[in-house]
C-alpha cells in the first residue's frame, strides 16, 4: 500500500487486514482487523476521519473522503463494491454499497441496508435499515427480503475470506507467456450473483 502521514497523523491498518499495494491511505484512516481494501481504492484522511469496522471491505477504486472535522464511518461487516464513492457518511453493521454508488455527506446506511448499483444518495439521506434503495436520487423501494440478506452476508465473508488468502498467498511475480496445460481453476466458494438466485 501507499501510505502518506499529514499534520503528524499516520494512517493505522490492524495486522489482519489486507490493504492492496496499489490503495492509498492519507493521513486519518484507521482499518479495523479482518478488512479488505482492494486495488485503486483512495481513503483520503486529511480532513475528517475514516474508519473502516471490522471485517468491512472497500473493494477496487472506491474512494472514501469526508467534510472537514467529520467522519466517514463503516461499521462492522459493511460491503462497498467496486467504484463507490463515499463523501462525509454512516454505513452501519452488515449494509451493502452497491458497485458505482454514490453517497454524500451525513448519509447514513442502517443495519443491513442495501444502496443499489450505481445510485445517487443525496446529502443527509437516511437509508432505513433491511430496505432496499435504488436511483438518481435514491429513494427507498421496497424491504429486503431474507435470501438477499444472507446472500450478502455470504457476499462479505468471501472478502474476509479474500483478506486472509491475500495476506497467505499474494505476491508480486512476473507473468506467463501461455497458460499451463493443466491450469487450475480458482475454487475458493460456490458462491453465486444474486439475479441467479432471485429467478426461483
Amino acid at each position: 500500500m501507499t501510505a502518506y502521514a499529514i499534520d503528524g497523523l499516520v494512517p493505522v491498518v490492524d495486522p489482519s487486514a489486507f490493504v492492496h499495494p496499489q490503495a492509498s491511505l492519507v493521513g486519518d484512516v484507521i482499518v479495523g482487523p479482518r478488512c479488505y481494501v482492494g486495488p485503486g481504492a483512495s481513503l483520503r484522511g486529511d480532513f475528517g476521519r475514516i474508519v473502516l469496522g471490522a471485517g468491512s471491505n472497500v473493494q477496487d477504486g472506491c474512494i472514501m473522503h469526508s467534510f472537514p472535522s467529520r467522519d466517514a464511518l463503516l461499521e462492522e461487516d459493511a460491503h462497498i463494491g467496486h467504484g463507490a464513492v463515499l463523501h462525509g457518511c454512516t454505513v452501519r453493521r452488515g449494509a451493502l454499497v452497491g458497485i458505482g454508488a454514490i453517497l454524500m455527506d451525513g448519509v447514513v446506511v442502517e443495519e443491513e441496508a442495501f444502496v443499489a448499483a450505481a445510485s445517487f444518495v443525496r446529502a443527509g439521506f437516511v437509508v432505513p435499515r433491511r430496505t432496499l434503495v435504488t436511483g438518481i436520487p435514491a429513494r427507498v423501494v421496497r424491504e429486503l427480503k431474507p435470501e438477499e440478506l444472507e446472500w450478502k452476508a455470504a457476499g462479505t465473508r468471501e472478502y474476509q475470506a479474500l483478506t486472509a488468502r491475500c495476506l497467505a498467498t499474494f505476491r508480486e511475480c512476473q507473468p506467463l507467456t501461455a497458460p499451463e496445460a493443466d491450469r487450475p481453476r480458482l475454487t475458493a466458494s460456490q458462491f453465486e450473483p444474486l439475479h441467479t438466485i432471485q429467478r426461483g
